[in-house]
């Protein structure tokens, strides 16, 4: 017997632009949508007015701002790749392919994981997450050093100065 599938989740856009989650009762964001995503919640956006499934070009649109707001996953090169193969013979192929390589690139990691988690006792990634913060802190303390060295030091020359005017 199979299991019963859930119903996804319905977010409909509206003319003016805004997302409203049906779930939550309230509007959202394309950083919600994100973290929708990376909380792999199974939803579907719905234009309110043509009642057409949009998902796909909004999770375009979260994918276009991660990409403007840090360090790119994308390079330009391979952006232009992507475009290239629109239309031609090999659409479908270029497609199945990256999806393909993702999901086993998403394997080979969760397998990583486990092998560190298994081998160190511990999960690995907390470890050296926490070990990464203390050096932060560190730093930010010998930063801190030497930024208060930096102004004694301009403090105790301004006095010198002063005293040498007197």
């Amino acid at each position: 017997m199979s299991e019963p599938k859930t119903e996804s989740r319905v977010i409909k856009k509206y003319p003016n632009r805004r997302l409203y989650d049906t779930v939550e009762s309230r509007y959202i964001t394309l950083a919600d949508i994100r973290r929708l995503v990376m909380d792999k919640v199974d939803f579907l956006v719905i234009d309110k007015k043509s009642q057409e499934d949009i998902t796909r070009s909004i999770l375009l649109q979260v994918i276009a701002e991660q990409e403007h707001a840090g360090e790119p996953l994308m390079s330009q090169d391979f952006l232009s790749q992507v475009i290239r193969s629109y239309g031609g013979a090999m659409q479908n192929v270029v497609g199945s392919y990256l999806e393909q390589s993702l999901k086993l690139l998403s394997t080979e990691q969760q397998q990583i994981r486990d092998r560190l988690r298994n081998s160190m006792g511990s999960d690995a990634y907390d470890a050296i997450s926490s070990l990464t913060q203390k050096n932060i802190a560190r730093w930010r303390l010998v930063q801190d050093d030497i930024f208060k060295a930096m102004c004694g030091g301009t403090k105790r020359e301004e006095s010198s100065e002063s005293e040498r005017r007197t």
